[in-house]
Parts: C-alpha cells; structure tokens; sequence
C-alpha cells in the first residue's frame, strides 16, 4: 500500500515550485496564500525536510525540493493526459441517450434519419428501457425523463409537455360508429397499462372518465368484460393501432401515428400530462453532442 502525504498538499507544493511563487499557486488552485503556505508546511512536516527557502526573497527551492518537483511534476503532467485522453475516446463514442420503451419506440427511432442528417458526425446508442438509469454513475450521457416537475440537480432542458387524450384505430370506428358524446366510448373496448411511476394521479381511464361524467351525465358506469390491459404501454398502444379498442396516450408518443392516420382522437376531451425533459450531468466531456442534441430535439417537428 502506498504512503504518500495529503493530495492537497502535493499539488500546493506542485504549483507552488513551478511558479516559485505562493501567491501565483494561490490563484491558480482558488486558495488564499496563506492556505498554500499552510499545505506547503503539512508537506514539510510529514516529509521531514524543508521544501523551499522562504528568505531572503525570491523564493527558491532547497535541495530537497528541487528532487521533489520533478517527480510531481511529472507525475500531475501524466494524469492530465491520462484525463485528456479518457475524454477524447468518449468524445469519439456514441452519445448514450436512454428513455422509456415507449418514446424510444414511437417517437425518437423514427426521427432518428433526420438526426442523421443533421448531426452525420455524432452516432447515437438509443437505451430504451423503462428502468430509471443514474447518470451520475455515467449509465447514459442524456436521459430522457418523462416527469410532472422537472428533476433537481442535473444539468436540464424541458422539451415537450404532452397531454393525454383516448385515440383508437380509424378502423374501429367505422366498425362501431362515430364518437358523438364521452358517453358513447362505452361502445368501445377500453385498453389499459400499468403506470410504473406510481402517480396517484396519472391519467388513466379511471381518472378520464371522472372528468368525463362531471361533464356528460349521461356516462354511467357500465361493467367493462371487453376491457383489456397490459403491463407495458408498447403494447397497449401496439393493440390500439391494431384496432382492439381505445386507450388514453400521450399526444407526444403517439404523434407520428396521429400524424399518418394510423390513429385519430376518439373524442377531444383531454388530461394534462408531463412534461420530457432533456437530463445530463455539469461538465460532462460530452457537452457539445449533448448541447446539439438537446437544441435538436427542441426543434424537430
């Protein structure tokens, strides 16, 4: 095992010898003089030796010193490069941008051509996957974070904010008739899926057709035995464009769908959502792709 004095002593001695001056290594390292002299003497006391000759002025090094410096300097020089270095190969890697399952399914793969486009000099690794990865242990350079207030201590960019509204197929409609009234959706087979975040109050059915009898006392409650449900909200929506039945979807995850016609609104009446937000950490090596990333998901239509 190594045994080596305080850190924050060497690189004060470091500074210090380089520029033969406490006040210059001061400035540079964000210290007051007097904290240079202060890890300066720590040094000297756990080394057993004096490291500069204090008077008469200017500063110099002792014999002692002067075979120090070298080393630490060599040794501080290394670890810059080796730091330069590390961040020049993740500068050359993939920008790891993870979502949920769904958004990277419906929204962000089929924009992805455009980012080609735009960005031919920055690959993407799409990480889709409803888990919560930790960017602070560096799991993914961006995280798309779908979320009522927007996530504390992180470098942040609200994107989109959605809202939630029941689509269906085109083609149930024509089988079941149009939707004139909320009271009418009781003609249609209800999809639903699991929140996994546990809001109390996402915008489920149950919470939709609360807002719909407020405004139709005409929706009674009707027992559901054609209702289904998933686990995953892929595949809820995968069972609406394939016309099972009527589900309430984000307007921002279904958009190209609703765009090309594979789906409609079955009725206009709506629930706020959340908003998308664009999450990295400070002075992430990335912070150029991260940046051009962030200003072109602000802009895409």
């Amino acid at each position: 095992m190594r045994k080596l004095p305080p850190l924050r002593a060497l690189h004060a001695f470091e500074a210090a010898a380089r520029h033969l001056s406490f006040a210059a290594a001061a400035n540079e390292l964000g210290v007051t003089p007097t904290a240079i002299s202060h890890q300066i003497r720590q040094l000297e006391e756990a080394c057993g030796v004096t490291l500069f000759q204090r008077r008469p002025r200017p500063l110099l090094l002792t014999s002692a010193g002067a075979r120090l410096y070298p080393a630490l300097r060599n040794g501080f020089d290394a670890l810059a490069s080796a730091v330069t270095l590390l961040a020049e190969v993740d500068v050359q890697a993939p920008l790891r941008v993870t979502s949920t399952n769904a958004f990277a399914s419906k929204w962000l793969v089929p924009q992805l051509p455009k980012w080609r486009e735009e960005n031919p000099g920055i690959p993407l690794e799409i990480i889709g996957t409803d888990a919560v990865l930790d960017v602070r242990a560096d799991a993914a350079d961006i995280a798309i974070r779908h979320a009522r207030q927007p996530p504390l201590d992180f470098v942040m960019h609200e994107v989109f904010r959605d809202s939630y509204v029941p689509v269906c197929s085109p083609r149930l409609l024509q089988q079941h008739g149009p939707i004139e009234r909320a009271a009418d959706l009781r003609r249609l087979p209800l999809i639903h899926y699991d929140w996994i975040n546990g809001d109390p109050e996402a915008p489920t059915w149950r919470q939709w057709l609360d807002v719909a009898r407020s405004i139709d006392p005409g929706f009674n409650a009707v027992e559901r035995a054609k209702d289904l449900s998933f686990s995953e909200e892929l595949h809820a929506i995968d069972a609406v464009i394939g016309g099972q039945g009527v589900a309430i979807c984000s307007d921002v995850i279904v958009s190209n769908e609703l765009r090309n016609g594979l789906l409609v609104k079955a009725h206009p009446l709506s629930l706020p959502g959340y908003g998308f937000y664009l999450v990295s950490m400070a002075h992430n090596p990335r912070a150029p792709a991260i940046e051009a990333f962030s200003s072109w998901m602000r802009n895409v239509s």
